[in-house]
C-alpha cells in the first residue's frame, strides 16, 4: 500500500483511448446507435444556461463488475435515464444499453457475475382506485444482450428483494418475492432461488405470516426474518443457527414504545455470531460483533464520533468481513476499517488537498479497481478509474460536460440559534464573483420532512445562485441527520416551529449583512413546497414571493395517501399525527385568503407520491379567492425529476417568475 500512496502523491490522472464526451454521448444513445459525435466541450469561462444545469448526471447509481472490467449504471441523456453497461478496456467499444419504458423507472442495479446484473424497477400501477408504486426485477446479460423480466407473473406489491447473489460466478441469486396484494398467505413474500439469465426459480423458504423481509447469509442461508404487525405496532425477529433448520423468535420491539429492533449486517461464519449496530438515544452507535443466540455484545469494532452515527455497513464480497461504515450526523461520510482501503482513503484525502473530495463508489471483487468520484460542495465532480497495481486515477468522465471540474458558487455549512436558543444547521450558497451583502435571498426548506442538506453538490442552489440569490438551505427541527433528539423536535410542531426556523435562517442572514429582508422568497419541494405554501400564508408580510413544486396542500389528504399502498399504514400515519393534532389547522389550502405574496405551483403529472391534484386544488382555491398564481403542469415529470426536459422547465419556470417578482438585479 505504500507504494500506492507514492503513486497518489501527485494524483496522476491519465487519459484513456476514448475522450470523456465522447464516452457520455455514446452512453445514452439509442441502444442500437454507434455513431454518436461529441460536442465541444464549454469553455472554462462559458456561462452555464439552465439547459446546463437541467441536464442529468453522467451517471447514478454506478457499478464495477465483480471483475472490474465494466461498469453499469443509470447513464443521463438528453431525455431521460438509461440502463447501459460500458467496457473500461475496450476502447471505443459501444455500450450495451436498455430502453426502460415511460411507464417505468429503473432505480438501482447490482452484478451478479462479470456478465449479468439485476435492474430493479417501479411501475405506478392502479390499484382500488389509487396509484401504487410496484417493484420488479430484471436481469441483463451484456454479453448476449437480452434482457429477462423475473418473477413479473407474480401479483405482489414487490418481487425485487434481492437478499444473495452467488459468490462463485454463476447466474443465481436469493429474491424475495409477494405472490398477492391481498390479506392471506401470498400476501407474505415467499424467499426463490433464481436463475438471472433463464428466470427459472426454486422457491427455497415459504412466507410466513407478518414475515416482510428476509436475510441470508454469505453461503446463501436464509438466517432472519423480520416481523411486523401493523395493527399492534410491534416487530420480532426471526433467526436460525447456521445450517439450522426452524426459526425461533430472539428480539421483540414495540414501535408505539419507541423500541428499536435488532438490525443484523452481516454474519460470521462457524456458529450464531453477527456484525450489529448499536445506537442510544444520546447519539451514541457503535458496530459490534454479536452473539446472536444467546443475545449478547462480544467485542467492539467500531465506534462513531460525537455527533454522529452508523447508518450502513459495507461488507466484503464475502458478504462477512465489514469493509467501511457509513457515517451520518455531524460527519457525512464513509470509514473504511479495513486497514487498506483506509491507507488508500487517506492517500486519496491527501493527494487532492482541502476543498475537495474523492469517494470510493464501487470496487471489484479484490477490491484492486474502483471506481472514484472525485468532486466538491460547489462541483458535479468526474468520475475515475483507479487500479491499485498502477496507482493511476483514470478520466471516465465528468459528471456534467458543461461543468467540468470548475468551481461555481461556495457552499458552506452555517449555524444559527433558532428564537428558541435551538442551534439549526443550514447550508449556504453565495453567488460566484460577489460579495455577500445584502443580496436577495432564497430560503429553501428540504423534502420529507425526515431529511436533511448536506454539502454536496445541488444543482437547484447551484442554478440560483448563478442567477444572484443567496441560497439557504436550513435544516430545522425535525430534520434527520442530527440524532433522534433533534428529529422529536420536531414533534407537534408541523407548521408552527418548524416554520419558524426557516423565518429565523432568513433573519439570522438579515443580520450578518448577508441579505435584503425585503427580497425574500421561500422555495421547496414535496415537504418543502408545502413549507413554501404555508409560509406564504402563515407569514404573509415576510415573503415576496412562494414557489412551491410537488407540494403539499391538504396535509390529511397527503397522510391518508401515504397509508393506502403500505404495511406500515397505521405506523406512518402514527409518525405523522406526533407531527400535529390538528391537520387542517395548517394546512396552506385552508388559509388561501390570508396569502398576499404571488405563488407558483409545479408539478408533474406523472407525480404518484405527492398527487398533481394537491397543486391544482390550491390553484383553483388561490384563483376564486382573487390571489396571484401560475400553474406550471409538466406532462410527463415524476415526483423527483428525472427526465432532463423536465428538469428545464422547472429552472425556466423558476427564473422567470423569480424575474418577474423577485428580480436579482
Amino acid at each position: 500500500m505504500r507504494a500506492v500512496k507514492a503513486a497518489l502523491a501527485g494524483v496522476l490522472v491519465c487519459a484513456w483511448g476514448w475522450a470523456a464526451p465522447v464516452l457520455a454521448q455514446q452512453a445514452t444513445a439509442a441502444a442500437a446507435s454507434s455513431d454518436a459525435k461529441p460536442t465541444a466541450p464549454a469553455t472554462a469561462n462559458a456561462p452555464l444556461t439552465a439547459a446546463d444545469f437541467a441536464a442529468l448526471p453522467f451517471i447514478e447509481g454506478v457499478k464495477l463488475s465483480p471483475n472490474g472490467e465494466w461498469m453499469a449504471g443509470l447513464f443521463g441523456g438528453a431525455t431521460g435515464r438509461r440502463v447501459c453497461a460500458l467496457s473500461l478496456f475496450e476502447n471505443g467499444s459501444a455500450p450495451r444499453c436498455i430502453v426502460i419504458p415511460d411507464k417505468m423507472e429503473a432505480h438501482s442495479l447490482r452484478w451478479v457475475n462479470d456478465d449479468s446484473f439485476l435492474i430493479h424497477v417501479t411501475i405506478q400501477q392502479p390499484v382500488d382506485g389509487k396509484l401504487w408504486y410496484v417493484s420488479r426485477l430484471a436481469a441483463f446479460n451484456r454479453t448476449t444482450g437480452k434482457l429477462k423480466t423475473l418473477m413479473w407473473d407474480l401479483n405482489g406489491q414487490n418481487t425485487d428483494d434481492v437478499i444473495w447473489t452467488a459468490r462463485d460466478g454463476s447466474p443465481y441469486a436469493l429474491v424475495g418475492a409477494q405472490a398477492s396484494i391481498y390479506e392471506g398467505e401470498d400476501l407474505w413474500p415467499s424467499i426463490f432461488r433464481v436463475n438471472v439469465d433463464t428466470g427459472e426459480r426454486v422457491r427455497v423458504l415459504k412466507g410466513r405470516g407478518g414475515v416482510m423481509g428476509w436475510v441470508a447469509d454469505g453461503a446463501g442461508q436464509v438466517r432472519l426474518g423480520y416481523g411486523y404487525d401493523d395493527s399492534t405496532r410491534r416487530t420480532r425477529l426471526l433467526y436460525r443457527g447456521e445450517g439450522g433448520s426452524t426459526f425461533h423468535v430472539i428480539d421483540r420491539a414495540d414501535l408505539r414504545k419507541r423500541e428499536s429492533s435488532l438490525n443484523p449486517m452481516g454474519f460470521i461464519p462457524g456458529g450464531n455470531h453477527a456484525l450489529v449496530v448499536h445506537d442510544d438515544d444520546k447519539g451514541s452507535s457503535a458496530l459490534f460483533e454479536a452473539d446472536l443466540d444467546p443475545l449478547k455484545d462480544v467485542k467492539p469494532i467500531y465506534a462513531a464520533p460525537d455527533g454522529s452515527w452508523i447508518d450502513d455497513v459495507t461488507l466484503a464480497a464475502d458478504g462477512q468481513t465489514p469493509l467501511a461504515v457509513s457515517l451520518r450526523g455531524a460527519q457525512q461520510k464513509d470509514v473504511w476499517i479495513e486497514p487498506d482501503l483506509a491507507d488508500l482513503q487517506a492517500a486519496f484525502d491527501k493527494s487532492v488537498g482541502s476543498g475537495r473530495r474523492v469517494r470510493i463508489l464501487s470496487f471489484s471483487r479484490d477490491r484492486k479497481r474502483m471506481l472514484v468520484l472525485l468532486d466538491r460542495p460547489n462541483s458535479p465532480g468526474s468520475l475515475y478509474f483507479f487500479d491499485v497495481n498502477d496507482g493511476h486515477l483514470r478520466l471516465v468522465a465528468h459528471m456534467n460536460e458543461k461543468v467540468g471540474s470548475r468551481a461555481l458558487s461556495p457552499v458552506k455549512l452555517v449555524t444559527y440559534k433558532a428564537r428558541d436558543g435551538l442551534p439549526i444547521e443550514a447550508v449556504v450558497t453565495s453567488p460566484n464573483g460577489r460579495e455577500a451583502k445584502k443580496l436577495p435571498v432564497i430560503v429553501m426548506p428540504h423534502g420529507g420532512p425526515w431529511a436533511h442538506d448536506t454539502l454536496d453538490y445541488d444543482y437547484w442552489a447551484q442554478f440560483l445562485a448563478s442567477k444572484g440569490y443567496l441560497v439557504i438551505q436550513p435544516n430545522f427541527r425535525g430534520s434527520t441527520g442530527y440524532g433522534q433528539t433533534f428529529e422529536r423536535r420536531g414533534e407537534g410542531q408541523l407548521g408552527l416551529a418548524m416554520q419558524d426556523d426557516l423565518n429565523d435562517a432568513l433573519a439570522w442572514a438579515v443580520d450578518q449583512g448577508m441579505a435584503d429582508g425585503k427580497r425574500a422568497c421561500i422555495v421547496g419541494a414535496s415537504y418543502g413546497g408545502y413549507a413554501a405554501m404555508w409560509g406564504a400564508a402563515r407569514d404573509p408580510d415576510l415573503w415576496r414571493c412562494s414557489i412551491s413544486i410537488a407540494g403539499v396542500a391538504s396535509l390529511r389528504r397527503e397522510v391518508n395517501d401515504m397509508g393506502d399502498s403500505s404495511m406500515h399504514a397505521n405506523s406512518n400515519s402514527d409518525a405523522w399525527g406526533r407531527m400535529t393534532p390538528d391537520f387542517a389547522a395548517v394546512s396552506p389550502i385552508n388559509a388561501v385568503d390570508r396569502i398576499k405574496a404571488p405563488m407558483l405551483l409545479i408539478h408533474g403529472k406523472k407525480d404518484s407520491t405527492v398527487d398533481v391534484s394537491q397543486s391544482t386544488s390550491m390553484a383553483a382555491r388561490m384563483r376564486g379567492a382573487g390571489k396571484s398564481v401560475e400553474l406550471v403542469q409538466i406532462p410527463l415529470a415524476d415526483h423527483h425529476f428525472t427526465r432532463g426536459p423536465d428538469r428545464l422547465t422547472l429552472l425556466t419556470s423558476i427564473e422567470t417568475f423569480l424575474a418577474k417578482y423577485n428580480p436579482a438585479d
